[in-house]
């Protein structure tokens, strides 16, 4: 890994503002993980739709997830559990229907 501490030993210059870059930094790894969690949703509504030919809940899939990932985005305790549990149902949905 990379060593983060500059020559006179502090992690930051003087010139970085370390606060606002660790938040920057938290920021975008909960984008990810949201993210993430959104596009596998889609993959597996296309697969609702491709497989069990259920494309009318495959879209409500796709929906759902962007629903799901917004509040994710604006409830940072919930972050990416809401992707997950539409995952989950389209998941089961695809396994048994």
């Amino acid at each position: 890994m990379a060593d983060t501490k500059t020559a006179s030993g502090a992690p930051y210059s003087a010139a970085m503002d370390g606060k606002t870059h660790e938040q920057t930094y938290r920021g975008f790894v909960r984008f990810v993980e949201i993210a993430t969690g959104v596009v596998i949703c889609w993959v597996l509504a296309l697969a609702v739709g491709g497989i069990r030919e259920a494309w009318l809940t495959a879209i409500f899939g796709v929906v759902l997830s962007g629903i799901a990932g917004a509040v994710g985005a604006l409830a940072p305790a919930i972050g990416w559990k809401a992707p997950l549990v539409v995952g989950l149902l389209l998941a089961l949905y695809l396994a048994f229907a």
